[in-house]
Parts: C-alpha cells; structure tokens; sequence
C-alpha cells in the first residue's frame, strides 16, 4: 500500500463520500484526509478496523506476558497442573 496515494484533503471527503466508503469497503486500505495541507484523520473500512483492535489486543497481551516472565511472575507447568488437579478433585 502506498500511503501518499490514499490522500485526499477533506473537499475531496464531502464531495465523494458514498464514493469513498465503497472503494474503503472495495480496498481495504486507509485514507489519510487532511485539512488546511495537514494530515488530521484517517478513515478505514470496519474489518479492517475491527482487525486491527483485536490484532492490538492480542499485542497487549503479549506484551504483558513477556513483561511477567521477565520479573519472574511464572509459575511451572507441572505446579500449575497439580493446582488444577487440586480444585477439581472433591474434598
């Protein structure tokens, strides 16, 4: 994808806006809408948006995992099967 070719300045947004959301839907690539020759917003079909919070998500969570193996915060896999082991037999 080549960016400098999906900017448009916000004239071009009012004018063709059924056209936009059909190519967004069509292309799957953003479009960068400046106002005044400043980039101020970028608008995307919702799968691809949708796509990218979960892909965000899941980054987090990565994230988060390797900072706890880092500091240590794990635990073995066998100590975590027994502990499973444990809650689910009967007292």
């Amino acid at each position: 994808m080549k960016l400098s070719r999906r900017i448009k300045p916000i004239s071009y947004l009012k004018a063709h806006a059924a056209e936009i959301v059909r190519t967004l839907g069509e292309q799957r690539e953003p479009l960068v809408i400046t106002q005044n020759g400043e980039a101020k917003v970028v608008i995307q079909d919702i799968e691809s948006y949708e796509q990218t919070q979960q892909t965000m998500a899941l980054l987090k969570i990565l994230a988060l995992g390797m900072r706890q193996v880092e500091e240590g915060k794990v635990l073995s896999a066998d100590s975590v099967i027994k502990r499973l082991r444990e809650k689910r037999e009967p007292s």
